[in-house]
């Protein structure tokens, strides 16, 4: 039996003390928050010049675009233009998170903070970009700023360079499960007494015609182009596949005596990570959901708790077939009758992706926001659209509305292609 490294007395607790976010939602942390909390989608038909030239062939015409958002608001409008929309997402969102956090920089060791960000494709566009600038004009047309853009760790490496993060520096790309694989591995940093502070989170801005038109083939995406709002509908029978959606969003973790000695406010803690792999195939879910229950299992192992003791799961919830009925599964394995509705259970599992669609690597971060509301503020978000739960799924899954509920541990599943399984546990903070 595999398990976590062990924790001892001197082990620092990790807190979260500052977040922000870009989403179709909203445009930071606080809009993102409401959209889940009031239960709106944040769904549409997809709009872009770039999807133009394909118009007749697209079977899917919805996603969960950022719209009317201007980067230049948060970010130099020079600076924009030098970089991935994947990027700007990213530190967009970081420019939030240290802000809420009200930590400066200049002020800290720069060799004592460091950043992990996730991300599943990265500058996607930007390789969309510049394969049409080849193809049409030559080789001697690309910009200069074509691999620096297109990075997957661009991130990383310009809010590293932004802040002074001198420290432990890395980028993750485990397709769905990036941003959370990021901001475990944060934590472990941190536990490790290599940093102090640590910029963790994800960022994706995948709605591309390659993206869209990949997904598509594959038969992931769903096709209920008549009704956006509606189409994202984890565990409801009806559900035909996910909607990809774009954006990003941040956390400043910083170890618990370090947040005291500056006066931080904190706003959650993070507790326990577990990660594992299916191994069993490149995108479907192993069926029984062992993978899944064994990340799930090694997190609550990490954070010395047992399953009773967690009271929300936000949930993977894709909306695809096979991956919400794998994660059910999963989640009766581990969880029994605490989870069993028909039992008297008393867990509670929503997925917000019902509202935002599916960020790829960035949703680990995103629903990690979701996550910090329930234990700081008791009230955890909805599944929107479940108007037909699958008979088998025998949990409470929060349909439509927003539930007030005291919450002491809240845990975060995301899964990724190639059978990577990733659980954080978020709990409320008693200091």
């Amino acid at each position: 039996m595999y398990a976590m490294p062990s924790r001892s007395a001197d082990t620092p607790r990790i807190v979260i003390t500052g977040f922000g976010a870009v989403t179709n939602l909203g445009a930071d942390a606080a809009s993102t928050w409401a959209g889940m909390r009031e239960g709106r989608s944040g769904i549409s038909r997809i709009t872009g010049e770039e999807f133009t030239p394909y118009d007749p062939k697209w079977a899917v015409r919805i996603a969960g675009q950022v719209k009317g958002w201007d980067p230049a608001t948060v970010l130099d409008a020079r600076e924009v233009k030098r970089l991935d929309r994947c990027t700007v997402f990213g530190l967009a969102a970081a420019e939030e998170a240290v802000r809420h956090s009200g930590i400066d920089f200049s002020r800290e060791n720069g060799d004592r903070c460091g950043i992990v960000i996730g991300s599943g494709v990265g500058g996607i566009g930007t390789i969309e970009e510049g394969l049409h600038t080849l193809v049409e004009r030559g080789p001697d047309r690309l910009s200069p700023f074509t691999v620096p853009k297109l990075m997957v760790n661009a991130v990383a490496g310009n809010a590293s360079i932004r802040y002074g993060l001198r420290g432990p520096a890395s980028a993750h790309a485990t397709a769905c499960a990036s941003s959370g694989h990021a901001m475990g591995d944060a934590v472990r940093y941190m536990r490790a007494g290599l940093a102090d502070v640590m910029l963790t989170g994800g960022s994706e801005a995948a709605v591309t015609p390659l993206c869209i038109g990949a997904f598509m083939t594959m038969r992931a995406l769903s096709t209920r182009n008549d009704e956006p709002e509606r189409a994202s509908r984890p565990f409801d029978a009806g559900r035909d596949g996910f909607v990809l959606a774009e954006g990003g969003a941040m956390f400043v973790l910083e170890t618990e005596e370090h947040a005291k000695r500056r006066g931080a406010t904190i706003h959650a803690e993070v507790v326990g990570f577990g990660n594992s792999s299916d191994a069993s195939h490149i995108t479907a879910p192993d069926a029984e959901g062992s993978g899944a229950a064994r990340s799930m299992l090694w997190a609550l192992e990490d954070a010395g708790i047992g399953p009773d003791a967690i009271d929300y799961v936000n949930a993977h919830g894709t909306s695809t077939p096979l991956g919400d009925k794998a994660e059910v599964a999963a989640v009766l394995r581990v969880f029994g009758d605490h989870a069993r509705r028909s039992a008297g259970g008393r867990l509670l599992m929503s997925s917000t992706k019902s509202m935002h669609g599916h960020c790829l690597g960035a949703s680990g971060a995103v629903e990690t926001i979701a996550c910090i509301h329930a234990v700081r503020d008791g009230v955890v978000a909805p599944t929107i659209n479940l108007d037909r739960p699958d008979e088998s799924f025998d949990v409470d899954l929060v349909a439509h509305e927003a539930r007030e509920r005291r919450v002491r541990y809240a845990m975060n599943n995301t899964f990724g292609f190639g059978g990577h399984n990733v659980t954080l546990i978020v709990g409320r903070y008693e200091g």
